[in-house]
């Protein structure tokens, strides 16, 4: 459920009266969901139950803290699904001195772009000597596409040893069976938010944006 010229409508699901307060006045749309709830996905879920939704026929779950995602990510997280995967999100090609970095995500694919694991490690491992061949690492985004039907199947599993092992809701969907096609972006990953230094980058470069917007 994403607008602005990308979808029906953008929705925020929140437990956190905070966000609330912060949406509220935006024209954006906002539901308070269950605090018990373990992860993103399930808030979405839990949303897209509500009446008014039931129309839309993929949601998109776009994480809190990667604000400057690009438009090719949500393209190819749609179209992922569309090419026939139960779920789509997206990743971009990452520097081999970022692999040891747990903030960010690993992924590794077959030949068709299905998705075999997300990791905080450095997978995969490059053995030999010397640097690791160029397309090595690939930083996953905090995207998902889904239909109806993934989603619900999602929301109502329970998570798995994977998920909690790494903090990674996608590895509970593939612990159950999903598949998840992964769309390859060209560019370098936009800045996501994890730590303060991280948000005061983020608030420059929004900034920054609204004055070239004038």
């Amino acid at each position: 459920m994403l607008g602005f010229g990308l979808a029906d409508a953008v929705v925020v699901a929140t437990d956190a009266e905070e966000v609330v307060a912060a949406v509220s006045g935006t024209g954006v749309a906002v539901a308070m969901t269950d605090p018990e709830l373990a992860s993103g996905t399930d808030r979405v879920a839990a949303v897209a139950a509500m009446p008014g939704y039931g129309a839309s026929e993929i949601v998109v779950n776009v994480q809190g803290d990667e604000p400057f995602l690009p438009r090719e990510a949500f393209a190819g997280a749609v179209g992922r699904v569309r090419a026939g995967f139960d779920i789509g999100t997206a990743a971009v090609p990452l520097d081999p001195a970022f692999a040891g970095d747990p903030g960010r995500v690993k992924v590794v694919t077959d030949r068709t772009g299905r998705a075999l694991y997300f990791s905080r490690a450095v997978i995969p491992h490059w053995r030999d000597p010397g640097p690791p061949a160029e397309g090595t690492y690939w930083q996953h985004l905090g995207i998902y596409a889904l239909g109806r039907g993934a989603l619900a199947r999602w929301g109502a599993l329970s998570p798995t040893r994977l998920e909690l092992a790494e903090r990674l809701e996608q590895l509970r969907a593939l612990e159950h069976g999903l598949s998840i096609g992964v769309a390859r972006l060209s560019e370098p990953a936009p800045p996501g938010i994890d730590t303060p230094d991280d948000l005061r980058r983020a608030e420059a470069l929004w900034n920054a944006s609204l004055e070239g917007a004038r």
